[in-house]
């Protein structure tokens, strides 16, 4: 038994350690390379610049780069995660925020922020996470009683109220006649140019936490997985787990969506990938999506700078153009 034990965390250390390594050069790259920048020296310039060397340089680094990239990692472990969870809970692997209406839910709320002319933090972050606790109600009354349980009940509530959510959404935009129409419509692709690193900084902490609630429960998640009589067995309160993780998941997607907008396919694809790769313990799984999310998003937003020749693109248009079509393949494979 110790044995056992034993090598659980000796794999539990060397997955977080490697996917920890492959986030570290996905974090060195966002800071190294831009469209300011071209060739290798004149990135390795950019990441050891100071301010009495280069202060141009510098500002681009540290004052541009460096919150957009720890934004893009936290986005990105974050929607992973939550996708993670969902698809635990309904025992599905096309589950994820999006599709239970969560993340509609937090738009909503921080386009009536952004309207308003709130703040992003606190303001827009507050309207977000009201708007998604109130689609979490919505789809709890829906499925209410012992329907809770069933993946199916929680899973068809969610595509309704998802779609009822865009809906909104266009009814929002279509009466926004002034100059921030363009910035709602640019902010819902998924953009993650306007962060700020106080605020970033605060959404990583509020946001720790919440890992550290998931992980504690990964072992309820692992029995989830094998079924409701499995977890009753094993002295597993189904309706507490469910909707303390629920709570949990969409506090987190509220808080990111509100300053990233709607970013599709993280929470989709990579818990998919990694769940292929390194089995179904969500011991294993749930620091591997935080590590492997937070890579993939900040590589992803790294394109969305790079490639076009001038401006950028929303990362979410990266995301979905590599996320879709490597999803239908991790799903085809997953079937044989």
């Amino acid at each position: 038994m110790n044995l056992n034990l034993e090598h659980n965390i000796t794999r539990l250390l060397w997955i977080s350690l490697i996917l920890l390594g492959v986030l570290l050069i996905a974090f060195i790259l966002g800071l190294s390379i831009g469209p300011t920048q071209s060739g290798l020296r004149s990135a390795l310039s950019a990441l050891f610049a100071t301010r009495e060397s280069d202060p141009v340089l510098y500002s681009i680094v540290w004052r541009i780069r460096l919150p957009r990239v720890l934004l893009a990692t936290i986005v990105g472990a974050t929607l992973s995660l939550g996708g993670l969870v969902f698809q635990a809970l309904l025992r599905n692997p096309l589950a994820e925020p999006f599709i239970l209406g969560v993340s509609g839910g937090s738009a909503i709320g921080a386009i009536i922020g952004i309207l308003l002319g709130l703040s992003r933090f606190p303001g827009i972050c507050f309207t977000s996470f009201l708007g998604s606790l109130g689609t979490l109600a919505l789809i709890l009354i829906m499925s209410t009683g012992k329907s809770i349980l069933r993946k199916d009940a929680l899973l068809l509530s969610g595509v309704m109220v998802n779609a009822f959510c865009s809906a909104i959404i266009m009814f929002l935009i279509s009466i926004t006649q002034d100059a921030r129409l363009h910035n709602i419509i640019f902010w819902l692709m998924g953009d993650l140019s306007a962060s700020d690193l106080p605020q970033v900084v605060i959404l990583g902490a509020i946001l720790i936490p919440c890992f550290a609630i998931v992980f504690v429960f990964s072992h309820a998640m692992n029995l989830l997985m094998m079924g409701k009589d499995m977890a009753l067995t094993m002295g597993i309160n189904i309706k507490a787990v469910t909707l303390i993780l629920l709570v949990v998941t969409s506090f987190m997607v509220s808080a990111t969506v509100s300053f990233s907008g709607l970013v599709g396919f993280v929470g989709l694809v990579i818990p998919h990938l990694l769940r292929l790769v390194l089995g179904p313990d969500h011991r294993l799984l749930v620091p591997a999506s935080l590590f492997g999310g937070g890579a993939y998003l900040v590589l992803c937003d790294l394109l969305a700078r790079t490639l076009p020749q001038q401006g950028e693109m929303p990362a979410g248009v990266i995301t979905a153009l590599i996320g879709a079509p490597l999803f239908i393949i991790l799903l085809k494979k997953s079937r044989k």
